[in-house]
């Protein structure tokens, strides 16, 4: 192995470089931002450099600043994950002969295959199926607009050296096509340092399957070259053209496509001559004829479910690899053992456009590591902070079982036990994907989320059952507390009067209801009657834990009290949303309604940002007039653009 090995990455891919690395008896050295001096992937490292200041450009990608550290650490090897700018590549190309080693592909594959333009180019004459569209640069709105009425509406624009869903728009006609162009340039230019484009078809109702590659050159003979395919990874869930759940297998594919996409894959990465791992990926119709996408030259973000089903740890064979030695493996060794499923948590609000980026401060945080083959691989811990800097990722979260069903099942309870406070996530959305029949039927394509939920996600709607449910946990966990409150604990003092009350009438309000609510106490139990029934509710009720295990009429449920005041209300997440309540007297809601009510603020002149982020432009000044549906300004939040538009018309 190396002695000592440098990460020029940031987050949860660096950690889990490390935790290889360690394994392995290598020393670890890892660069950071100033913002990011005490982040975890820092502590973990044997060593750690600073290389500038937060923005990732300043930082992460100062090629200047990280060859000095190679120099300066004598570091023997480099890992790099981040987007790889060929001026980089041509310095650790120089680094080589100084006896410094690349974990990954050589220059060369690093170049074809970031280039979306050279890369298609390079599957059609590896005879790969490749998407219909234009193969050259765009180079303005003009052109745009024309090569888009020549392909056919709808079309995808994208970054050449793009990736992560930066930099990508779908269009549907012309005006669509300029401002994609706008858009897509202005983000690829900030995220990529290159602001080239290409147009294609776009594949309406697909589904993004990706073929994991593992291919080694030994020495410089490429005719001894051995290749594997590490079977599919399934990443239809997305919203914005960001993955947000991944599986392997996937429900979609035989095993006569599965080995012609395999060979496919494998042959695009002989043809650049491809040496370390990989990821091609593919669109799939609903006929099964599959399409090259585009090839990943470094480990990428769901590669755990990978590892999960074929037991490989692809991080060790990169460097393996990248030493000089060969696999140890043949084709007909790669399994296929079980079914792993992998949920990115993000710092995001879901409800708007399925993810807004949040940030904050991580003032809780708990990992559900307790629930069984349950896997997160995060960078972040509690007291961490989510910045407008990097990518809103918190951890990803992978759940492994015997099938799919069992893989779910652990991966919604992993979801209900994961305790995350200070920031907005989305574990709503993805618990509600993950139970969703037609996601649990396998029917899904890159428009699931906007087909099941073409008003946006609104959270889980409740049953009357689960309402009840939810009511009467709510009244119970509030009486509990009231019980609490009387006991005095590691003091003599005896109450005046002692209390013998059993039974509580309570009104709860949730959204535009509000319930009647009669508990009664039995022992440890509570009986709770709602709209006429009886509900029969237990717990140990230990008030301080973050999570409560709840037995509701025999059904078990963990639910989270995430807030509440003086004034009764609380909110508690259950099933995944968080539903905010009242919950007051009989004596006190009839009371209420004395209380005066607080006037909403008057928005409607108000062009306020849904998130936090930088202004990249301004469209408008003092006194002009707009209309609705005008941009006013762009907002940049984690290197994705928005474009603000006024809601009505007006004078500025």
């Amino acid at each position: 192995t190396f002695e000592k090995l440098l990460i020029a990455n940031r987050g949860e891919i660096a950690c889990r470089v490390i935790k290889t690395c360690k394994k392995m008896g290598i020393k670890t050295v890892a660069i950071h931002s100033d913002v990011d001096a005490n982040a975890v992937h820092v502590k973990m490292a044997d060593e750690s450099v600073c290389v500038g200041p937060a923005p990732t450009s300043k930082s992460y990608l100062n090629m200047d600043a990280i060859m000095e550290v190679i120099r300066k650490t004598r570091a023997q090897a480099v890992s790099l994950n981040v987007s790889i700018c060929c001026s980089f590549l041509s310095s650790l190309s120089l680094q080589a002969s100084e006896g410094v080693t690349f974990i990954g592909p050589d220059t060369h594959a690093i170049q074809a295959m970031g280039d979306k333009i050279e890369s298609k180019l390079l599957a059609k004459n590896a005879k790969v199926n490749t998407i219909p569209g234009f193969d050259g640069v765009v180079k303005d709105a003009d052109e745009a607009v024309r090569i888009a009425r020549e392909i056919g509406y709808p079309v995808m624009i994208k970054a050449s050296a793009g990736g992560g869903g930066k930099g990508m728009r779908i269009a549907w006609d012309d005006e669509e096509t300029r401002e994609g162009f706008r858009f897509s340039s202005q983000e690829a230019a900030s995220s990529f340092g290159d602001d080239r484009l290409l147009i294609e078809k776009f594949i309406d109702n697909p589904r993004h399957i990706e073929i994991q590659v593992f291919l080694l050159f030994q020495v410089l003979a490429d005719k001894h070259g051995n290749a594997l395919w590490l079977n599919e990874r399934e990443c239809s869930i997305q919203r914005r053209n960001q993955k947000v759940v991944e599986e392997a297998p996937s429900t979609f594919l035989d095993p006569e496509t599965r080995r012609a996409m395999g060979e496919q894959a494998v042959a695009l990465a002989k043809a650049v001559k491809y040496s370390s791992a990989g990821t091609v990926e593919f669109l799939v119709d609903s006929s099964k004829n599959f399409y090259f996408l585009e090839m990943n030259t470094r480990l990428q973000v769901e590669h755990p479910v990978t590892e999960c089903i074929t037991g490989l740890d692809l991080v060790q064979e990169m460097i393996r690899v990248a030493k000089g030695y060969p696999l140890r493996h043949k084709q007909a060794d790669i399994p296929i053992n079980g079914w792993a499923v992998e949920c990115r948590v993000y710092a995001e609000d879901p409800y708007k456009s399925f993810g807004l980026p949040s940030i904050g401060r991580l003032s809780q945080y708990q990992e559900p590591l307790h629930v069984p083959s349950v896997r997160v691989d995060s960078g972040i811990q509690q007291g961490s902070d989510i910045s407008i800097y990097y990518d809103p990722m918190i951890s990803k979260l992978i759940t492994y079982g015997s099938n799919r069903a069992e893989a779910l099942k652990r991966m919604e309870e992993a979801l209900d036990n994961y305790v995350i406070r200070g920031v907005a996530h989305n574990i709503s959305l993805l618990r509600e994907v993950i139970v969703h029949p037609r996601f649990v039927q396998g029917d899904i394509s890159t428009k699931f989320l906007p087909e099941v939920y073409p008003d946006g996600f609104k959270g889980h709607e409740l049953t009357d059952l689960e309402r009840r449910e939810l009511l009467a946990t709510a009244a119970s966990l509030y009486v509990a507390e009231q019980l609490r409150s009387q006991r005095f604990l590691g003091t003599p003092r005896i109450p005046i009067a002692k209390s013998k009350r059993s039974n509580w009438e309570l009104s709860v309000r949730l959204g535009d209801g509000i319930y009647p609510v009669a508990v009664s106490k039995d022992g440890s139990s509570f009986s709770v009657e709602v709209d006429g029934m009886k509900l029969n509710v237990t717990s140990e009720w230990n008030l301080a834990s973050p999570l409560l295990s709840v037995t509701i009429d025999g059904t078990q449920r963990t639910i989270q009290r995430i807030s509440r005041n003086a004034s009764g209300e609380t909110s508690i997440q259950f099933l995944g949303t968080v539903y905010k309540l009242q919950i007051l007297t009989k004596v006190a809601a009839e009371l209420s309604k004395y209380m005066p009510e607080k006037a909403a603020e008057d928005t409607s002149s108000i062009l306020r940002s849904p998130m936090p982020g930088t202004v990249v432009a301004v469209s408008v000044k003092p006194g002009d007039m707009v209309s609705e549906g005008q941009e006013i300004c762009v907002i940049e939040a984690m290197k994705m653009q928005n474009s603000m538009i006024a809601a009505k018309t007006g004078k500025v």
